[in-house]
């Protein structure tokens, strides 16, 4: 068993299931990868729930609203003029090419629908990967800044290394299962929120006895350990 599959393993042992990630709908998923850009899920569920209000949670609906009126929607979740320009230009992608409809959208080729979302104004590699992988099924693994902090905190890979590197890392360690890659990313989240924090927590961290011992100062007695890591 490789380290990455160990990390899983913990992870998943200590925290179980995560259920991610949260939308009544593919369309509702993608448009929170959008809103969680610099923000916490809250605000993001805050503007989803003003858009379901106005029922305007679509994305025919939204093609032909204004970009203001739709930021107007949308404040919750900070950056609401950006993010409005953003939405808007997913859902014009997503009108424009596939009639509005995610189910269509879904059946274009991975690589080739992955190229495409990246070239929509405002959308990076992490939520293109979130919309293929949370809305969209597709085996891709979401890398974030939490999966980076973990894995270089432990040894496995440089926090400077590329959103492809650790990409491909996990596309070679791991069997291309779309499941197992959202648990595995909401998981990272979970260990990120509460132990692995700027300042970290490592001496109540499930992963702390995966710690390289240059990673980690001991102090004695069972149980004193001090991450040095300050990522």
């Amino acid at each position: 068993m490789n380290k990455i599959e160990v990390i899983y393993k913990t992870l998943l042992k200590a925290f179980g299931p995560q259920h991610w990630w949260p939308g009544d709908t593919p369309f509702e998923v993608a448009v929170g990868a959008i809103l969680t850009q610099n923000t916490n899920w809250g605000n993001v569920e805050k503007a989803i729930n003003n858009l379901k209000a106005a029922r305007v949670l679509s994305a025919k609906k939204n093609y032909g609203m204004p970009a203001s009126e739709l930021a107007a929607l949308i404040k919750p979740a900070g950056y609401f003029n950006i993010k409005a320009r953003r939405l808007k230009a997913f859902i014009n992608f997503l009108v424009e090419n596939y009639q509005g409809s995610m189910e269509k959208m879904k059946k274009e080729d991975i690589h080739t629908l992955r190229e495409r979302l990246l070239a929509v104004n405002g959308v990076g590699p992490e939520t293109a990967d979130s919309i293929l992988l949370y809305a969209l099924e597709k085996p891709v693994f979401v890398i974030d800044a939490y999966t980076k902090r973990v894995l270089s905190r432990h040894k496995i890979m440089e926090h400077d290394k590329s959103y492809g590197d650790f990409q491909n890392l996990f596309h070679r360690s791991l069997k291309k299962d779309a499941a197992l890659f959202n648990e595995y990313h909401a998981l990272f989240v979970k260990v990120g929120k509460l132990y692995c924090r700027p300042k970290p927590l490592c001496e109540i961290c499930p992963l702390e006895h995966l710690l390289p011992a240059s990673g980690k100062r001991r102090h004695g007695g069972k149980g004193s350990v001090v991450c040095r890591a300050r990522m």
